[in-house]
């Protein structure tokens, strides 16, 4: 069926047929051993379009037995072998790119063109890890005597993946792709709001030539099926997307049993833009550093910092872009989509009315609102609060959604201070023309990663992950495999 033909049958029955409902272990679907079921919310209309199999601890055993078996028969797989599988699940992606596309524009919220971009994007990740399956080489080590050394890349076993629900699809990929590309097996937990992409991708992979049970799928709550999954000493690494809270409580279960874990957090990451930036590019990046995916994104630019001379005539182009952005179903591939879900909604919105009783400028925005087409849906506008200082709880504070801090710096000094003020440290973008500046910049500030005049510069090749409160360990690039193999020295006495 065409996406065209995909969308007019959603918009008039309310519902998609053939979506996957229930946990994926061992190779096919199996409904929760309690029966229990959980609804799923199109964001755009606030109203349910299908229901999923809620897990359990038994669900969890059962997905972590098969990936137990599935790793024992994936670790001796041929890299080569291996490569193939994970090109051919690239193709796979990209032929069902309209299915899952819609798919997880109407789970998500986010606009059709975004979900492509995720879908596009994974598939690029499986191509990636795919070209490093069968590079994952030791070394031959001289130890100046007549003994032999040489170092093995292990695969460290069962590995689990809480995965969030602003992007569904792309976080798990970037994910399962090097933990597969390494040998590993995994169990992965989708967010409770976004389950589907994970069980249709856990399909996909098997009809690439994956064998069952190295990719299991158990969806519910992260009480009732990520908690017992992180706990289970029989996985050997965690890798979790979400809150700074919970990343806490998952490095605490996982702690007894020694397991690896990498954690990728919040952020409150800054656009810093110095008075010789120009203005035009500055307000564009700006804009979409935030607006994109409704400002759902660890990592966006969700605090402008400018210098004072570039303040009045940036802000006058950011405010106009942003009043002339549409809101609407994401199906509609509006300029901006819904938010996940009702309860982040109204986060968002104490947020903004906690500045706004503060007294904080709100140059646009600062309402929730719905689809102007329905009235109905979870949407916030776009919001811009000025003139904020640098202890604001608007500053500090994680709002995770359209709403973007400025800050006004007047020296370099200064807008490094300012781009470090917070106790996250995920990613930042620095406008200017002085390469000088920029190098100086991208070294001094603290951050994962740092783009210079394009703030969504870069892409799958580098490593993407945090320091501080922004969690640790990275993924992407070539690093990203490094959580799912172990070096092993082996040492010949002759």
């Amino acid at each position: 069926m065409s996406v065209n033909a995909l969308i007019s049958n959603y918009f008039t029955t309310g519902a998609l047929s053939d979506l996957p409902s229930d946990h994926f272990i061992d190779g096919v679907f199996v409904p929760s051993e309690r029966g229990n079921r959980m609804e799923s919310f199109d964001p755009g209309t606030a109203t349910v379009f299908g229901d999923f199999a809620a897990g359990t601890a038994a669900d969890v055993d059962h997905a972590v037995s098969s990936a137990s078996a599935g790793f024992a028969l994936w670790r001796d797989t041929p890299p080569a072998r291996r490569c193939a599988i994970l090109m051919e699940a690239a193709r796979l992606m990209r032929a069902e790119a309209d299915w899952l596309a819609v798919v997880e524009s109407l789970d998500s919220g986010k606009t059709l063109t975004e979900a492509y971009g995720d879908i596009h994007g994974s598939a690029r990740l499986f191509e990636y890890y795919a070209g490093a399956a069968d590079k994952l080489d030791g070394r031959s080590v001289n130890l100046g005597n007549d003994n032999a050394a040489f170092t093995l890349r292990e695969p460290v076993g069962v590995t689990a993946h809480i995965v969030p629900w602003n992007y569904p699809t792309s976080t798990l990929v970037r994910g399962i792709a090097p933990a597969l590309a390494g040998g590993c097996s995994a169990v992965v937990k989708p967010a409770e709001t976004t389950p589907y992409t994970a069980l249709m991708i856990a399909e996909l992979l098997i009809r690439a030539g994956v064998p069952a049970g190295v990719v299991n799928v158990v969806t519910g709550t992260g009480q009732e099926a990520g908690a017992p999954l992180v706990q289970d000493p029989r996985v050997r690494h965690v890798t979790f997307t979400g809150s700074v809270a919970t990343g806490v409580g998952v490095m605490q279960a996982v702690a007894p049993n020694v397991t690896g874990l990498t954690l990728e957090l919040g952020g409150k990451s800054p656009l810093v833009a110095f008075a010789d930036a120009d203005a035009e590019a500055v307000a564009e990046g700006a804009l979409w550093a935030i607006f994109s995916n409704a400002g759902q994104i660890c990592s966006a630019g969700s605090r402008l910092v400018i210098h004072r001379d570039l303040h009045a005539p940036v802000l006058e182009l950011l405010v106009k872009k942003a009043k002339a952005l549409t809101l609407g179903h994401g199906l509609r591939n509006t300029d901006m989509g819904a938010v996940n879900s009702e309860r982040h909604l109204a986060a968002i919105t104490a947020h903004v009315e906690h500045a706004r009783s503060r007294g904080v400028e709100i140059l646009c925005g600062g309402q929730a609102t719905s689809d102007p087409e329905t009235g109905k849906g979870w949407f916030f506008e776009p919001t811009i609060l000025d003139g904020l200082s640098a202890q604001d709880p608007a500053i500090q504070q994680e709002i995770f959604g359209p709403v973007l801090g400025v800050q006004v710096f007047e020296d370099e000094e200064e807008a490094l201070a300012l781009a470090n003020g917070t106790e996250f440290a995920l990613a930042a973008g620095v406008y200017t023309k002085d390469i000088a500046t920029a190098l100086r910049m991208a070294r001094r500030i603290d951050a994962g990663q740092v783009t210079v005049n394009d703030y969504w510069a870069g892409g799958i090749e580098l490593p993407f992950g945090g320091n501080r409160k922004s969690g640790f360990g990275r993924e992407k690039g070539l690093e990203g495999i490094d959580a799912y193999t172990r070096a092993k020295a082996i040492t010949l006495a002759v």
